[in-house]
C-alpha cells in the first residue's frame, strides 16, 4: 500500500528524492498536491515508512548533495532543479547570475568582448595585444601578461561557444560553492601553466580558454570524488565525453586543430589543485 511521504514546492527536489528513494530499493514516485505548486513524494510501499522518512529528514538538511543528483542520473532522468520559466531569460536573471559568480562573469564577458573585436575586424589589434609571444622576446619586452592572455583568444564562434559554455557552469558551480579566490586561483594557475605547457611544445601560435576549462572539470571531478559533501559535482558521462575528446585531440583525426599540450595540462593542473585541497582539508580535521 502506498504512503504519502513529503510535500515539496520544487517540483525538482521532488523527483531528486523520489529518485534517490528509488534507488535504495523503496520505489517513490511524485503527484501534484496542491494549487500553491506542491508535489508530493509518494512512497508505494508502506513497510519502507520510517527508513524512508529519515531520508527525508537528511534531504531536508541538505537536499543538494551530489548522491541525490547522482542517482537521478543513474535513473537516466535529467532533473531540472530550477524549472524554466518563459520569463527566466531574461536581463534581471542574467545580472543575479553574474552577482552570484562574478569572477565567472567577468572572465566570460572579457572572452565575448575580444570575441565580438575580433569578427568586428580588429582581430589583429586584439591578437598583437593578448597573444603568446617566444619566450626569448618576452625576457626583452617583459611583456608577461602573455602568459595568461592568450586563454581570451577564439578562433572560431564554435571554439568561443564551447569553452565559455563549459566555463560559465563549472566556474560559476566553484565559484559558489568555494568562493572568488579559489576560482581565481585556479584560472590564473591554469591558464600559465597550459599556456607555458603548449608554448614548449608548439610554439606561441594558439589560443583559447581550453585549457582553463580543463582544468575547471578537472577540479570539479575530482573534488565531487575525494570531497562529495562540499557540493561540487559533474556526471560521469560529462567527464567521460570530455576524456574522449581530449584523446581526439591527440588521435588528430578531427576537422580543427587541438592544443593538446594545453588540454592535458590543464586537466592535471586541476586535479592535482583538487587534490592538494582535500588534503589539506583532512590535515586539518586530523589537528
Amino acid at each position: 500500500m502506498s504512503s504519502p511521504l513529503i510535500a515539496i514546492r520544487n517540483e525538482g527536489y521532488a523527483h531528486l528524492l523520489a529518485n534517490y528513494l528509488t534507488s535504495q530499493q523503496m520505489p517513490a514516485h511524485v503527484a501534484p498536491y496542491s494549487e500553491d505548486g506542491e508535489y508530493l513524494v509518494i512512497l508505494e510501499q508502506e513497510s519502507h515508512l520510517a527508513t524512508a522518512r529519515n531520508i527525508c529528514e537528511e534531504f531536508v538538511r541538505q537536499p543538494q548533495h551530489p548522491k541525490y543528483q547522482q542517482a537521478a542520473w543513474e535513473n537516466g532522468e535529467r532533473v531540472n532543479l530550477h524549472p524554466s520559466k518563459s520569463s527566466n531569460l531574461n536581463l534581471a536573471s542574467l545580472l543575479k547570475w553574474a552577482k552570484d559568480a562574478p569572477f565567472t562573469a567577468t572572465i566570460l564577458a572579457v572572452c565575448t568582448l575580444v570575441y565580438v573585436l575580433s569578427i568586428l575586424g580588429f582581430f589583429g589589434t586584439v591578437g598583437q595585444l593578448l597573444k603568446m609571444e617566444p619566450f626569448s622576446q618576452l625576457g626583452q619586452n617583459h611583456e608577461y601578461w602573455r602568459l595568461i592572455t592568450p586563454a581570451f583568444l577564439h578562433f572560431s564562434a564554435v571554439h568561443f561557444i564551447f569553452n565559455v559554455l563549459w566555463w560559465s557552469m563549472l566556474g560559476a558551480q566553484i565559484e559558489r560553492k568555494l568562493g572568488m579566490s579559489m576560482l581565481l586561483m585556479l584560472f590564473l594557475v591554469s591558464a600559465l601553466s597550459s599556456n607555458v605547457a603548449q608554448a614548449i611544445v608548439s610554439g606561441p601560435a594558439f589560443g583559447g580558454l581550453s585549457g582553463v576549462v580543463y582544468a575547471v572539470l578537472g577540479f570539479v571531478w575530482w573534488t565531487g570524488w575525494l570531497k562529495p559533501a562540499w557540493g561540487l559535482f559533474i556526471p560521469r558521462s560529462i567527464v567521460g565525453f570530455m576524456l574522449v575528446w581530449l584523446v581526439l585531440g591527440y588521435a588528430d583525426v578531427l576537422w580543427v586543430s587541438m592544443a593538446n599540450t594545453a588540454h592535458t595540462v590543464g586537466l592535471i593542473s586541476g586535479c592535482a589543485m583538487a587534490a592538494l585541497l582535500a588534503l589539506g582539508s583532512n590535515r586539518k580535521k586530523a589537528r
